[in-house]
């Protein structure tokens, strides 16, 4: 686990399987956790972290739209 200070969120890097890259999920207190899958290059999780960072600032967990909306699936 890392903390980032200034920041709202943990970042934790975890095994999963290739099909995902990461994901981003909210705390009790109000934070969040983005969870990077560390079996990807560091090219590859900048990018996945700056897109789980864009649900955070969308405010993707309080808009009610729906995961493929979201996503765009």
């Amino acid at each position: 686990m890392k903390y980032i200070p200034g920041t709202d969120f943990f970042v934790y890097y975890e095994v999963f399987p290739w099909s995902i890259h990461g994901l981003v999920t909210t705390n009790d207190d109000g934070t969040y956790s983005i969870y990077l899958n560390k079996r990807y290059p560091l090219s590859v999780l900048k990018k996945t972290f700056q897109h789980e960072v864009k649900h955070i600032t969308d405010e993707d967990f309080y808009n009610g739209k729906p995961i493929e909306a979201v996503e765009n699936l």
